[in-house]
């Protein structure tokens, strides 16, 4: 008998997320940068540059990138890591990946773009120096998978870096309760032609594990000396741990 698993606020068969999650993201993948400026006021740049400041990359260090969507990330660590190192950016969806892959192409990059599933990664053993995954793994069903398996397949001393909407600080929690529950569904249906993917977007980031939680996530699934930091009072943390 197969288990349940949250899709926002419903509760749906394990086997239907990753369906229901591709639905989502093949029907915003259009505009999705242009949603992620409007719905953080731009702010998702400034997580994301924190994020790869966090990496300790160096010239010739290899760079997973899973759940990399638009290639945000990539671009990013490919400069870092120059034409010596190797940057992969994954993603389940192919809507998603093929804007990636172009926008990677168009900045100069040229990397591989592999579509897979979080959970079954198609690498070997101990291959990256980093492994990162941002605002993806609340959409995965089995999140204690796919973080054992970005662990597998770090080298030791690789980290890996999970940039992730969190909880709020908690004075702020009604207001952003009204933002992210009503006004964004509102700009998705102005902007995207479609409140309902929006609407749950809004809610996975309610089911989501904390930041203790996530914590603990990481630690479980092998991660050491494992920390996280708050950004924007906690709307969004990013978690690093290492493999050793």
């Amino acid at each position: 008998m197969t288990g349940t698993t949250d899709f926002g606020f419903e509760k749906i068969a394990e086997e239907d997320k990753a369906r229901r999650v591709a639905g989502v993201f093949e029907s915003v993948a259009a505009r999705y940068d242009l949603m992620n400026d409007l719905m953080s006021a731009g702010l998702h740049r400034l997580w994301k540059r924190f994020t790869v400041e966090q990496s300790g990359l160096r010239p010739g260090q290899r760079v997973l990138d899973v759940a990399g969507g638009t290639a945000d990330l990539a671009i990013q660590f490919a400069r870092r890591v120059g034409a010596s190192g190797e940057v992969v950016l994954t993603d389940i969806n192919p809507a998603m990946l093929a804007l990636g892959r172009d926008r990677m192409l168009d900045a100069g990059i040229m990397a591989p773009a592999v579509q897979c599933d979080a959970e079954h990664l198609p690498f070997a053993d101990a291959h990256f120096d980093c492994v990162s995954v941002a605002f993806g793994l609340r959409n995965m069903t089995h999140k204690d998978r796919a973080l054992a398996e970005m662990h597998r397949v770090l080298k030791p001393g690789g980290r890996l870096l999970v940039l992730e909407f969190s909880r709020v600080w908690q004075p702020l929690q009604p207001l952003y309760d009204a933002y992210s529950l009503k006004v964004l569904p509102l700009i998705g249906k102005l902007v995207a032609k479609d409140s309902d993917s929006y609407r749950y977007l809004a809610e996975s980031i309610r089911v989501h594990p904390d930041q203790e939680q996530l914590k603990s996530l990481l630690e479980q699934a092998g991660l050491e000396r494992v920390e996280y930091f708050n950004l924007s009072a906690g709307v969004v943390a990013l978690h690093r741990g290492y493999r050793f």
